[in-house]
């Protein structure tokens, strides 16, 4: 049986359900019995509804939201704080040990900014794994958010995909992209068990993939080139156990060049 690591990232949307959140993390408890389990999330839904109760608008360059440093107080509180914490809370609800974390912790991963356009919005690299390891040896839940820090102690907003892939990277990990929907649907609207980074540029060709799906399975193809390993994507309602037995979701799968356009 293996015992590799398994990365999971939610949404923010996660926890607005918290029956949903529940399950998930109840689900966890059960394949933490037996592999070590990472939950790595986003926020979104909360950070917009904080910022719009502000009267605090920021603008979007290349899909990326620009975060100005002086967002990075109230987004960095929502994410690290009320968001993380509230996972913590469902996980002790659930019957888990979680332990509440950001990137920046044990300098687990190292973050630069992007670029000035962007403000405090960073690229995450894979650093140290000793307080991930350590922590998983003693069979707690990390459940980590995706706020990072320059070398410079500049807090940097972190896409939470991306922020996942690097935990899974550091630890060798399997990592589920999990969101409220099943996978990635066909023309029939019938689930795709599995995907090549070809596959994908033709279903997008066809429009078949747009929009959030196009964003998600970016996402992941992104993921399964830098961890040379397949990565799902799959609704949180499904059973972990049937996701890893790949019965469910659908697989992006890294494929070489040589393979043909």
């Amino acid at each position: 049986m293996s015992t590799q690591p398994i990365v999971i990232k939610v949404g923010g949307a996660l926890l607005e359900d918290t029956q949903a959140g529940l399950a998930l993390l109840q689900n966890i408890r059960q394949i933490q019995q037996t592999r070590p389990v990472v939950l790595v999330h986003g926020g979104g839904p909360l950070v917009e509804t904080l910022m719009a109760s502000l009267g605090l608008t920021s603008k979007k360059i290349d899909g990326l939201r620009v975060t100005p440093d002086e967002h990075m107080p109230y987004i960095s509180g929502t994410l690290a704080g009320s968001a993380n914490k509230a996972l913590c809370a469902l996980a002790i609800q659930a019957g888990l040990t979680p332990v509440g974390l950001s990137l920046l912790d044990g300098n687990m991963v190292q973050c630069d900014p992007l670029a000035e356009k962007y403000g405090a919005v960073g690229t995450p690299h894979a650093a140290d794994s000793q307080l991930l390891d350590s922590l998983l040896a003693q069979s707690f839940l990390p459940i980590i958010s995706s706020i990072g820090s320059s070398n410079d102690g500049r807090l940097l907003n972190i896409n939470a995909d991306q922020a996942a892939t690097v935990v899974a990277q550091l630890l060798g990990a399997e990592l589920l992209l999990l969101s409220n929907v099943p996978g990635v649907l066909d023309e029939h609207k019938s689930l795709l068990s599995e995907l090549t980074a070809t596959q994908i540029s033709q279903l997008v060709e066809q429009q078949v993939i747009t929009d959030g799906m196009k964003v998600k399975t970016d996402a992941a193809l992104a993921a399964a080139t830098t961890l040379n390993r397949a990565v799902t994507i799959a609704n949180w309602a499904a059973p972990l156990e049937a996701i890893l037995a790949n019965t469910t979701g659908t697989r992006i799968t890294h494929t070489p060049a040589t393979d043909g356009e």
